[in-house]
């Protein structure tokens, strides 16, 4: 008789302000996670053609990255990961940094989860069928 018990799930941090939204781009979590690596944002003479491009491409990419993680939300996920280990889960979600994955039915090699965080960093590549 194989019984699993759930496992509980840690609420993620709250962003700076009181509700939970946002972020401070002086805070040096910001300033460690989310540097810049186009040069033109950092330049003090800015060229405003140049700015605006750079701003609309990454909006462009954030959008596609947001997209993917909603036509996940939801549906069966294959994670590769170090040393060879292949899971597969139900996805939940991601934190606002994506260093953590929410998950359900976390099926491993040693057993099933209910409910698990699993850090981004041990991910190697994430699949899932549309």
């Amino acid at each position: 008789l194989n019984t699993f018990l759930p496992v509980p799930v840690m609420r993620l941090p709250k962003g700076p302000d009181l509700y939970g939204r946002g972020f401070d781009p002086q805070s040096p979590r910001f300033i460690a996670l989310c540097r810049t690596s186009i040069p033109s944002s950092l330049a003090s003479d800015v060229v405003p053609e140049e700015l605006q491009r750079e701003q609309l491409m990454r909006s462009e990419l954030r959008e596609r990255f947001l997209r993917c993680l909603l036509s996940m939300s939801n549906r069966k996920v294959r994670l590769s990961m170090y040393e060879n280990v292949k899971v597969e889960a139900t996805f939940g979600a991601s934190d606002i940094d994506v260093l953590n994955f929410q998950v359900s039915d976390l099926h491993t090699p040693i057993g099933i989860q209910k409910e698990a965080l699993i850090r981004s960093q041990d991910v190697i590549s994430l699949t899932f069928d549309l």
